[in-house]
């Protein structure tokens, strides 16, 4: 499974990075909109962990470009402010599979990963 981790804070992706790396999967973690656009591009992922608030660029240009240039990838969408906490980003969003807040344990961040990836 690969995934795509972009998140501006370089030691929670570090985190949620080596959990999934233990769960099997190849794991690419960037943190901005530009490095995920190029990520993107390289290389195919079968799910996106995005931070909703990037420090550089813009989580929603990300999910937008990921779902033209690879649709069956799924997001999902991490965040500590209420953004969207109405789940209108599943609106916003059509590859959008999850909205949790940034302080969800890692395990279950892989757990949903492994879960999503399965289904697609």
């Amino acid at each position: 499974m690969n995934v795509l981790i972009v998140e501006s804070n370089p030691e929670l992706g570090e985190l949620w990075q080596r959990h999934l790396q233990r769960h099997g999967a190849e794991v690419r973690l960037v943190q901005s909109q530009e490095d995920a656009i190029l990520a993107l591009y390289r290389s195919d992922f079968e799910i996106i962990v995005l931070d909703l608030v990037l420090a550089q660029g813009s989580a929603l240009a990300v999910a937008d470009f990921a779902s033209y240039r690879q649709p069956k990838a799924r997001v999902i969408f991490v965040t500590n402010t209420t953004f969207f906490s109405d789940g209108s980003i599943f609106a916003h969003s059509p590859n959008a599979c999850a909205y949790v807040h940034g302080d969800t344990p890692p395990e279950d961040l892989a757990a949903m990963v492994e879960h999503y990836a399965a289904g697609r």
